[in-house]
């Protein structure tokens, strides 16, 4: 699916648009596309032009949701197939996503982006062929792409989650000349794909499951050993777990992890918010 070019508007930036108007202001500038650039509008009595094009006001946003243009009217980015998941705008531009309320990213220190950024950097992808298990809104892929990777194969088993991709600006498009052709994005549930992968065909590993309750398969003994057949020795792995919670919960994920990760055939340690791990 291309990606949407269009702008995108939160409530902040619909109130300051109306407000630009209120004041006889003929142009307001500001970001259309969640902080990646800004750029002029044209305001005029009844409409707005936006790169060419004239669009309506907005009547009242939602907080906490992101809207596009979808051919009549602003649209919140979010779908509803079994579950609710939308796009959810964040203080540091680069927005987050929700499944049925839940947060996906974490997002309370720092952008979304920069999180993923110190996460890929602990697999070194420059020059690396990298598996990313579970796309997301593909800030791994993104990262590892500045990073100066060869190859990124990402799977996502979602088909909301890749639409929001498409309405995201900061999802890196496999198609824009700026992925170079070394992104590869698949629809598919990883879990059964991997065992479709050559052994010791990857250089590097980033695998961000959904928590444990959702997706136990992705924390399995018999995928942590296909993850192992995959990988070269020496190669590295990121396994985002998030912190253990014992208020919450009688489980030390992250311990749990480590533990079937070194039975896996890794060297493991506790990481960031998950598990770094060596292929011995």
């Amino acid at each position: 699916m291309s990606h949407y070019s269009g702008p995108l508007l939160t409530r902040s930036v619909a109130e300051a648009l109306l407000a630009a108007r209120a004041a006889g202001m003929g142009e307001w500038t500001g970001s259309m596309d969640m902080g990646r650039s800004n750029g002029s509008a044209s305001l005029h009595a009844d409409d707005w032009a936006w790169n060419g094009e004239r669009y309506p006001y907005p009547g009242k946003l939602k907080d906490r949701t992101i809207y596009y243009w979808d051919g009549e009217d602003f649209s919140s980015v979010s779908c509803f197939s079994g579950s609710l998941i939308k796009l959810v705008p964040t203080e540091w531009g680069a927005p987050t996503f929700e499944i049925d309320g839940i947060k996906m990213l974490p997002t309370s220190k720092e952008s979304p982006v920069d999180d993923a950024r110190r996460k890929v950097a602990l697999v070194e992808p420059r020059g690396k062929t990298v598996l990313d298990t579970c796309g997301g809104l593909g800030y791994f892929a993104a990262c590892c792409l500045e990073a100066g990777v060869t190859r990124i194969q990402s799977f996502e088993k979602n088909p909301d989650v890749l639409w929001l991709r498409t309405l995201n600006p900061w999802s890196p498009d496999p198609d824009a000349p700026s992925s170079g052709g070394r992104l590869e994005l698949t629809h598919a549930d990883v879990s059964q794909a991997i065992t479709q992968l050559a052994d010791a065909s990857v250089d590097a590993l980033l695998h961000d499951p959904p928590r444990f309750g959702i997706a136990g398969e992705l924390y399995s003994q018999a995928f942590y050993d296909q993850l192992a057949r995959v990988l070269r020795r020496g190669g590295r792995m990121f396994h985002y777990t998030g912190s253990p919670n014992k208020l919450t919960s009688d489980r030390d994920v992250p311990n749990e992890v480590a533990k079937r990760l070194e039975k896996a055939g890794f060297k493991a340690q506790l990481a960031l918010d998950g598990v770094l791990a060596i292929r011995r």
